[in-house]
């Protein structure tokens, strides 16, 4: 783990990225964006990496943007790129990221960070976590998902009470909510989402891509249109190795060698 604004670490078949900026609460800048960007094209493009974690380092996990980059966006001319055009091409990327994608709450989340959190499709705190959208306590307004995607992970009248009070809840609380699934010790956090991360890195990679792509598209369909979908995407998966492994694995009562195709 070599990098300044980024750690990069494997272990096994699971990427880790941790967000390392500690004495400014992990928040985002310009050179953790770009560095956060390059990574994912790599993670993405190796077959060997079948899991992303995304943590950070210290008290916080993010605490979503470094202001002093967002004012300096107000002094671009018309057109050029400012800091939340470039955040939300990488959180777009990471909404859309093909592989699994783990949220690993290490302490405080908020504002761009819970939004960060919320690209994921399985969050896990640690019991000291705190998270807020607390975009309301600074006069400012969710640029990345805050009141767009909060409404759709959790119940509305609790989306509304954060982003209208800016009050931080517990990883407990927030597990009650839905939008995280598991609640560790501090201590035993690192374990634990490792070992959830290993989990899921023994499925089969191609399976589990299909069923993110249904799962995340079926909120803009119908029933009818997302059970449509969900039928076409089973008859191209019948065709793939994985699934014949899976049935002849368990045919032969053996864990199954699963690669991806």
């Amino acid at each position: 783990m070599t990098d300044e604004v980024l750690l990069f670490e494997t272990i096994g078949p699971v990427a880790r990225l941790t967000l390392n900026r500690p004495k400014a609460m992990n928040s985002l800048n310009l050179a953790r964006l770009a560095e956060l960007d390059r990574r994912l094209t790599d993670i993405a493009s190796n077959d060997e990496l079948r899991v992303l974690v995304i943590t950070g380092t210290g008290s916080a996990f993010c605490t979503g943007a470094d202001l002093k980059e967002v004012l300096a966006g107000q002094k671009l001319g018309p057109g050029e790129a400012d800091f939340l055009d470039r955040a939300n091409v990488v959180y777009g990327r990471l909404r859309n990221f093909a592989k699994p994608l783990i949220a690993a709450l290490n302490g405080v989340t908020m504002a761009g960070g819970l939004e960060l959190a919320m690209c994921a499709d399985i969050v896990v705190a640690a019991e000291s976590a705190t998270i807020a959208d607390a975009h309301a306590n600074f006069g400012v307004y969710p640029g990345a998902g805050g009141a767009a995607i909060l409404p759709r992970l959790i119940p509305l009248n609790m989306a509304m009470y954060l982003l209208l009070t800016g009050k931080s809840l517990s990883a407990a609380e927030m597990k009650a909510c839905g939008l995280v699934c598991e609640v560790h010790p501090d201590a035993d956090f690192a374990d634990a989402v490792l070992k959830l991360a290993s989990l899921i890195a023994k499925k089969s990679p191609v399976a589990l891509r299909r069923m993110k792509e249904v799962a995340r598209a079926s909120g803009d369909k119908t029933r009818a249109d997302a059970l449509l979908h969900e039928q076409v995407m089973l008859r191209a998966h019948m065709r793939s190795f994985d699934f014949h492994e899976g049935l002849q694995s368990f045919a032969e009562k053996r864990a199954p060698q699963f690669q991806g195709r």
